[in-house]
């Protein structure tokens, strides 16, 4: 546990420092435009003070190194010691052109069966949960203040009811820091934080690498009761949703608030059900109580793309983006589950079938985007759609007390988990 957790602090520190030398290379050699760009879209000062021929320097010492173990057949990378990056996502497959749906009828894919074991349980509602980046630890947040952590590798142990080696836990750390329920919840994409959003408008930061910590080291105290939380893939950002209108961007350095200097001219007045970055923080969208959806410049923070009234009257629950960030999935108390093109805004399919009017309902891709998942509250079902064709290919009893209230799928495998009102965490995995 130890050895992958400083592994994760190195990564950060390295992805950094490569970010910072691409700047400077690119400033010191007069592509001012390309430095700018690389330094918005990295979160990267641009006027870092790295040398400006090191990056080539390090190039030709790496290149050189690399023929020199070619030839002696020995990887490059396993004799430089570099490890497999903790928070380094699965290898993307091929994006799936969602604009062309209309042309995929009766071409749906079959959802692989899957097997599902209740982990743990929270002792009042469990209200949310969220994987970390490379898919290792899943976070759970209840209306009891608690936090539960969860390490992956062992709830799949907990699957297999016949472990030899008696009872598996799969909770490694429980966090009591906050006084109202837990909204949101989300994992720094480099280190080892776990930050959470809850009532009593805060947003609080936990260090999982340290065992016997239980409260936060660092707390942001905002105005509002923050529903959703969000980091920048830099990991030097977050958004908040909150019960204001505008989203909330902080910087965790200086822990500044920023709102957009145009926030007047929009027309947003209800609360922020859910904030997501894009997979390169170049933008990121927001779901809200009064049925809107909109998406933002993530260095200018300006709306660039408002789909109004995208669920009607009804409250729009939940919104993300597709990998290539072409495409964006939302959810709402109408009963809806839509698909959006970024770049247009026109809808393109929606995928109906299953009841949720009453929690904030989550749809949410597959790790291969291939399909959808979503909760029917009236029957407590998970429903799953070819996220294609918009068919629903299965439908399975959720196995909780009463229909849950979150969903969330792993981002790097066949895996998800479900949690709700009966203050149960189940874990589901593909049976092989």
């Amino acid at each position: 546990m130890e050895t992958i957790l400083d592994q994760t602090l190195q990564e950060g520190k390295l992805v950094r420092q490569v970010n910072a030398l691409i700047v400077a290379y690119l400033r010191d050699n007069n592509l001012h435009q390309a430095a700018m760009a690389v330094a918005s879209a990295t979160m990267t000062p641009l006027a870092t003070d790295a040398p400006a021929n090191r990056l080539l320097e390090l190039v030709a010492k790496g290149l050189a190194v690399e023929r020199d173990e070619s030839s002696r057949g020995v990887s490059a990378a396993s004799a430089a010691g570099i490890p497999v990056l903790l928070g380094s996502m699965a290898a993307p497959t091929q994006a799936i052109d969602f604009s062309t749906m209309h042309d995929t009828k009766g071409s749906s894919k079959t959802f692989p069966k899957h097997e599902t074991r209740h982990v743990s349980e929270h002792k009042n509602f469990a209200r949310c949960a969220r994987f970390s980046p490379d898919g290792r630890f899943v976070a759970t947040g209840s209306s009891d203040t608690s936090i539960k952590l969860f390490e992956v590798s062992k709830m799949k142990q907990a699957v297999l009811a016949d472990s030899r080696d008696g009872p598996v836990r799969p909770v490694i750390r429980t966090f009591y820091d906050h006084s109202q329920p837990i909204n949101d919840l989300d994992f720094h994409p480099q280190s080892t934080v776990l930050i959470s959003g809850a009532k009593d408008n805060t947003i609080k930061f936990f260090d999982f690498s340290k065992t016997v910590a239980r409260r936060a080291f660092r707390v942001i105290q905002d105005t509002h009761n923050v529903r959703s939380v969000s980091f920048h893939p830099s990991g030097e950002y977050l958004l908040a949703g909150t019960d204001h209108p505008i989203p909330h961007l902080y910087d965790i350095n200086t822990f500044k608030c920023y709102l957009t200097a145009g926030a007047h001219d929009l027309s947003a007045k209800a609360a922020i059900n859910q904030v997501r970055y894009s997979s390169t923080g170049s933008m990121y969208v927001t779901a809200s109580k009064d049925g809107s959806v909109r998406v933002w410049d993530g260095v200018t923070a300006q709306c660039v793309r408002p789909i109004v009234g995208a669920h009607g009257l009804m409250e729009a629950t939940s919104a993300s983006f597709t990998k290539d960030q072409r495409f964006l999935l939302s959810c709402g108390k109408d009963s809806t589950i839509k698909m959006w093109e970024v770049g247009t805004g026109r809808l393109l399919k929606q995928y109906v079938g299953a009841v949720h009017t009453q929690f904030r309902c989550q749809a949410v891709f597959n790790d291969t985007e291939e399909f959808i998942l979503s909760i029917d509250e009236s029957s407590n079902e998970v429903v799953i759609w070819d996220a294609l064709t918009a068919e629903k290919v299965a439908i399975w009893p959720s196995n909780h007390v009463a229909a849950p209230r979150w969903i969330e799928h792993s981002p790097t495998e066949a895996a998800f988990v479900t949690c709700g009102n009966d203050r149960s965490v189940r874990f589901w995995k593909e049976i092989p």
